[in-house]
């Protein structure tokens, strides 16, 4: 693990020279045994070749392992068991990983990662939360970037489940950027997700990492859905990479006139993004065994999505309400004559329910006599 953590150290060695070390030599311990004329060879930077021939971050490494372990974190190494094997997979994996908290579950099942907009929308803010939300309720682990907005969003979307979430720090894991965060980082960890990151304790939030940081959230994941992104942001940097890393990639819709919408659109206009409006459109495109274990049955999913709907309902509701909210969806309007017909209820009944349900902002009349329930 020494070796690991001092070749991680190396002033100059990022993803793509430790690719190029690796591919060589095969492992951290033959790269600190190679001649210099050899890794002069490779052409590596001086300074690089000096601090590897020298190991002078072999001390580091050991002061370094032991101050994770006070911290209550691990490091994981890129030839260890426990490394996650999808990040294992991608064409530049860190050769270190710092890790705090409840990391080996929330590392072992299935997981998607949700990113978008820093300077987000209400409607972005509360889509991620919702679709997160309900993935989380599931059983899929929700990784994001621990950014203002919608990674923010879905982090708690997922916490509000009582699920896992696992953030992708750009800097140290002790460390917590933005400030803000620190709560919401309590909460993380409190509720068993965990952070990751690939760089040294004491790391500050620079620029330059968080590029670096974004191939880490698409390679543990199945797939990566985005919620709002402006052009050339970094929410694109990470769906491109998503793609490149052999990955899924989904994709909110968004007004056509918002700046915000316009890298969701585009990935579902131009680069083959599956369109998402709800958590089915997600779980449906992942590995047939799991989404097997994700999708309910056909014949019972209406079933359980009015159930669903009905728990989220307020207490206080009369019989009739209770009935005629069960009729609803958000998304299919449904008109009196067939709530008439499915509920039972006479027409007074009826349009009391309806009446009352609507003073209360549970539903929503539509020209024409149709309804629709609000979310």
């Amino acid at each position: 693990m020494r070796d690991w953590i001092a070749l991680n150290m190396t002033p100059g060695v990022g993803p793509r020279i430790a690719a190029r070390l690796l591919e060589h030599f095969g492992a951290a311990s033959a790269v600190f045994d190679a001649p210099r004329s050899e890794l002069e060879r490779l052409r590596l930077p001086e300074e690089t070749i000096a601090s590897i021939v020298a190991r002078d971050q072999h001390q580091r490494a050991e002061l370094e392992a032991g101050h994770v372990r006070a911290l209550g974190g691990d490091i994981l190494v890129l030839d260890d068991g426990a490394y996650p094997a999808l990040l294992r997979e991608i064409y530049d994996p860190p050769l270190v990983l710092y890790v705090r908290g409840a990391w080996r579950e929330c590392l072992a099942g299935p997981a998607i990662a949700v990113v978008g907009s820093r300077r987000c929308s209400t409607y972005g803010q509360n889509a991620a939360t919702m679709l997160t939300r309900e993935l989380a309720e599931r059983g899929v682990v929700i990784v994001s970037g621990l950014a203002r907005g919608i990674d923010a969003a879905a982090h708690r979307g997922a916490l509000e489940a009582n699920g896992r979430t696992v953030a992708v720090l750009g800097t140290g894991i002790d460390d917590v950027y933005p400030r803000e965060h620190r709560k919401l980082v309590e909460e993380i960890l409190n509720k068993g997700g965990c952070l990751v990151s690939e760089f040294p304790l004491g790391t500050p939030p620079v620029g330059q990492n968080f590029p670096y940081r974004n191939r880490i959230i698409s390679g543990l994941s199945l797939g990566v859905l985005i919620v709002e992104a402006a052009e050339n942001s970094g929410s694109l940097i990470t769906a491109r990479l998503a793609l490149e890393q052999g990955r899924e990639v989904f994709a909110v819709p968004g007004n056509i006139t918002s700046r915000n919408s316009f890298g969701a659109n585009y990935l579902i206009k131009s680069a083959g993004a599956k369109l998402v409006q709800s958590w089915q459109d997600v779980a449906s495109e992942l590995p047939p065994e799991i989404a097997s274990q994700l999708l309910p049955p056909a014949g019972s999913r209406k079933k359980r999505r009015r159930d669903a709907q009905l728990a989220l309902a307020p207490d206080d509701l009369d019989d009739a309400e209770r009935a005629v909210l069960a009729l609803l969806s958000p998304d299919d309007p449904v008109h009196i004559d067939v709530l008439a017909q499915t509920s039972k209820l006479d027409f007074s009944a009826l349009n009391a329910a309806l009446f009352n349900l609507e003073l209360r902002e549970l539903v929503r009349q539509l020209p024409g006599k149709c309804f629709v329930r609000k979310l």
